[in-house]
Parts: C-alpha cells; sequence; structure tokens
C-alpha cells in the first residue's frame, strides 16, 4: 500500500479520514506501508502485505493484535482463512525455491469451484463480454483519464483490464476476501491499489473519486442493494460511468443465481444516473460477429423477460451510449501462455492441444466457449520454453483471437 492511498481512504463506519500509528509500522518501509495500523475517530484497522483491512470482525481484530505484538506472519495467515494444515502447505510453497505461481496458490487459498473459474477466467465467455465493454467505455476521454473502482472485484482479472488504460489515474480494487486480494497484488494485478472492505456496509471512500464504478457479476450477492447503488452513485464523478455486467436476472435461469432482481428493480436502483440495460446474449454476439460493442441499443425492462443476465450501464452522458469498435488485442503486455484449458500432446514438428473442462459444471456453465476456442487444434511450434509471436508465424493472430493463446499475468500457470 502506498502512503499517498491513504488519501483515498475514509471510515467505512464513521467516515472520518485514516491515519497511520507509526510505531505499528515496519522500519525503512519508505512510500510503502507492508503492515501497520490505521486508526480514524471510531475504530482501528490493520494493514498486512499491503492491503488495509477495513472490516471490523473477529479474524481483523485478531490480525490487528498480532501485528501489535510482532507477528506479521500470524497476521497473514490468519486473514488468509488458512487453517493449520493449509497454513504449512502454505509456507513450504511459499519458502521454496520456486516462485509459486497463481495456479499453485489458488490450489491452497480455495478449496471450492470458485477456483476453476478463477484460474479459466481469461477466456470464458462472460469474461470476454466484460473486457469488451470496459475496453469500449475506455475509449471515452473522461471515463479513461480518472481513476477506476472494480468493486467485489475478486483475484483481479477485470482490474487488470481497467489498469491497461493508459490514462488512467489509477485503479482501487476492492473485495470482501483478503486472500483474492492478496493474489491480485501479487499476481494478476500488481499495479492496484488493494482494498479489503465489505460492500454491504458503506464503501471506504469520498464522494466523486472515479471516473468508472464497476461491479461485475457480484450485486445479485449482496443483501444491502439499496444502499451499494447509492454508494455506487456517490463514489462516482459527475461525467464518469457505473457499470454492472452480467446481472443475473429472476426471470431468467441461471447458475448459483444469488438473490435476484427483475430488470426494472435493477434499473429503479441507480434511476438518478439514467441507467440503461443490455442483454448480455446480444453483446456477445455482437462482439463475437463484429468486435463491436454497441450501447445505442438499450432494452426496456418488459423486453428482457426470460433474458438470463443483463449488463446495466449508467451515466448522466449521453456521448458514453454509442456503438464501439473494440480492435483485437494482439499484443503482448506479460507473458504468452497456451490456455489452461488445453491438454498438450507433443506431435511430430509440434503439439496436439485438446479442450478440456476442469468439471461437467465448469462445461455446462461456460461451454459457450466453444464457440471460439477450437476443441482441437494443432500447433507448429514447442511449448515447453517462454513462447513469443514469432513461434507461431502467420497463425499467430487467429491464435490469439481464438484465445488458444493468452496473454497472462507473470507467473499465472
Amino acid at each position: 500500500m502506498l502512503r499517498e492511498t491513504l488519501d483515498l481512504l475514509r471510515c467505512p463506519f464513521c467516515g472520518t479520514r485514516l491515519a497511520l500509528v507509526d510505531n505499528a509500522v515496519r522500519p525503512g518501509a519508505g512510500s510503502r506501508i507492508e503492515s501497520g495500523v490505521l486508526g480514524c475517530e471510531c475504530c482501528a484497522f490493520p494493514v498486512v502485505a499491503g492491503i488495509p483491512v477495513l472490516i471490523a470482525d473477529d479474524s481483523t481484530r485478531d490480525a490487528m493484535h498480532a501485528l501489535e505484538a510482532g507477528r506479521a506472519d500470524d497476521a497473514l495467515h490468519r486473514l488468509l482463512g488458512l487453517d493449520t494444515p493449509r497454513r504449512e502447505e502454505f509456507r513450504r510453497l511459499t519458502a521454496g525455491p520456486h516462485r509459486p505461481t497463481y495456479r499453485d496458490l489458488l490450489a491452497i487459498l480455495c478449496r471450492d469451484a470458485e477456483a476453476d473459474c478463477f484460474l479459466y477466467r481469461f477466456s470464458d465467455p462472460t469474461y470476454l463480454t466484460i473486457e469488451a465493454l470496459l475496453d469500449a467505455l475506455a475509449q471515452d476521454p473522461a471515463v479513461a483519464a480518472g481513476r477506476a473502482l472494480d468493486l467485489c472485484g475478486g483475484s483481479g482479472h477485470l482490474t487488470r483490464v481497467l489498469l491497461r488504460a493508459p490514462s488512467r489515474r489509477g485503479v482501487v480494487l476492492a473485495d470482501l476476501h483478503f486472500w483474492k486480494l492478496w493474489l491480485a497484488a501479487r499476481i494478476t494485478a500488481p499495479g492496484c491499489a488493494p482494498v479489503c472492505c465489505d460492500a454491504n456496509s458503506p464503501l471506504p471512500f469520498p464522494d466523486g473519486l472515479f471516473s468508472t464504478v464497476l461491479l461485475s457479476d457480484a450485486f445479485p450477492y449482496i443483501w444491502h442493494k439499496r444502499m451499494l447503488a447509492r454508494e455506487m452513485a456517490r463514489a462516482a464523478t459527475p461525467d464518469g460511468v457505473v457499470v454492472l455486467p452480467h446481472l443475473h436476472s429472476s426471470e431468467g435461469e441461471n447458475f448459483n443465481a444469488g438473490d435476484t432482481l427483475t430488470p426494472a428493480a435493477y434499473r429503479d436502483l441507480f434511476a438518478p444516473l439514467k441507467p440503461r440495460l443490455f442483454a448480455d446474449g446480444v453483446l456477445f454476439e455482437d462482439l463475437l460477429a463484429a468486435r463491436a460493442v454497441d450501447l445505442t441499443r438499450s432494452r426496456a425492462p418488459h423486453d428482457l423477460a426470460g433474458v438470463p443476465s443483463l449488463s446495466l450501464v449508467a451515466g448522466l452522458r449521453a456521448e458514453l451510449f454509442r456503438s464501439y469498435h473494440v480492435p483485437d488485442r494482439l499484443d503482448v503486455n506479460d507473458m504468452l501462455s497456451v490456455n489452461p484449458l488445453y491438454h498438450a500432446e507433443p506431435t511430430p514438428g509440434g503439439t496436439c492441444l485438446s479442450l478440456r473442462f476442469p468439471t461437467p459444471e465448469y462445461e455446462a456453465e461456460f461451454g459457450a466457449v466453444k464457440r471460439y476456442v477450437p476443441s482441437t487444434i494443432t500447433v507448429a511450434a514447442d511449448l515447453n520454453r517462454p513462447l513469443a509471436p514469432a513461434d507461431f508465424g502467420p497463425d499467430y493472430p487467429n491464435l490469439r483471437r481464438s484465445r488458444v493463446l493468452l496473454d497472462v499475468p507473470h507467473g499465472y500457470c
């Protein structure tokens, strides 16, 4: 956590500024706060592994007491939610001679089906659609030039999309789960400012801070929806945009649907920001057909009956709602990798890749990936070394477009 991040934070309970308790900071930290205690006018919060934890619960209090006693590792393990066996497994992995990958760490930190959703996130249909929507909105100068908030952003896959806008002033990644933020700050989105907070409480930010406020695929799981809608609007700049992609609708069928609302109810929660609704299926088809994001074709709530999921885009400037062309991204910002959904078998002169889903449940939910990712493909390249676009010759653009090859963070898998 950079010291300047303190200027962006407010106590979620009393709303006052946070200050650093100096004697809790590790000496020599310079401009970064790796561990310490933050105080406001009503309570105190720990900073662990550079992440401020603005939550008042037993785990947070235990972590703060461990910090005050000089046990920074205990504070980290407590917030990562590690029981004794996993704590030892974590120690062995992180103390080994090789830096663990995102895949390695995910296997310890997440023991349920969410791990599959995270590991294979960069090629799933929902990600493709949201990535294109964010890239489209980033073409608006006012949106791209400000700060962005990725709320309930998990381990930072979409945070990474927000970070690549060159004029952006910074991206805050906020999530309830410390382990997700720890992974994001370490591997997935190391340029972000991670903040551990609860979206069921007031957001720990001042008014009008963000030109983009994103909450993807999480709003149905929030109980205090009315409060959160007002908080998101409060945190946005007057010329900014609030984006809620992949909202599960109560009028359609969804996997792990959460506490869903009707399209009309979602719209009404954000009424002061003039929200517009879009069918996710239409956005997906436009993307596959023409690399287009058409925000001129919003739908009335009654036209979304039976649609399983929708995207809400809210902003006061009419010029946001236009048709965008989103070019293919063929450059490599981090590391070129074969899609981890593939099983690789060496063949004479190359490698045969076969698409394998981790579970039947994953295939049922994300099976539309087969619309653009080939079931089998042979590439004339040695995949057992660092990859470069030149290794694939003229096939490279198509391999990227079909998500056979991915640009992933260093140390991802």
